[in-house]
């Protein structure tokens, strides 16, 4: 069973790596995998029948990263790519919001 004390110390490494509770973080870890599946079938769904992707994108960037907003807000060592892909998602929220607001402000 090496294979398990692998994960242990990795899981245990964690903590020690970005100065947090490793248990809070490896729960939003692990607990945020079904959330991005649910929500990455919902992403692709709504591709397939040509809906609005936008919160669908949303939400699938935010359960990729909800481990790491943790981190940002108790933790250090915080890799790079989090803070790409918040403010990824951030833009993206913003401008597709205000397609919308400009869209519906045309249709008056």
């Amino acid at each position: 069973m090496e294979w398990w004390n692998d994960i242990q110390e990795w899981f245990w490494g964690l903590g020690n790596k970005y100065q947090v509770d490793p248990l809070i973080f490896g729960g939003i870890y692990v607990g945020a995998i079904p959330f991005f599946f649910f929500s990455l079938g919902w992403l692709i769904r709504s591709i397939q029948r040509k809906k609005s992707v936008v919160l669908p994108v949303l939400f699938t960037g935010f359960f990729f990263v909800s481990a790491y907003l943790y981190l940002i807000v108790v933790g250090e060592n915080i890799p790079w790519w989090v803070y790409l892909v918040i403010a990824a998602l951030v833009g993206y929220g913003a401008f597709s919001t205000y397609q919308k607001v400009m869209q519906k402000s045309r249709d008056r």
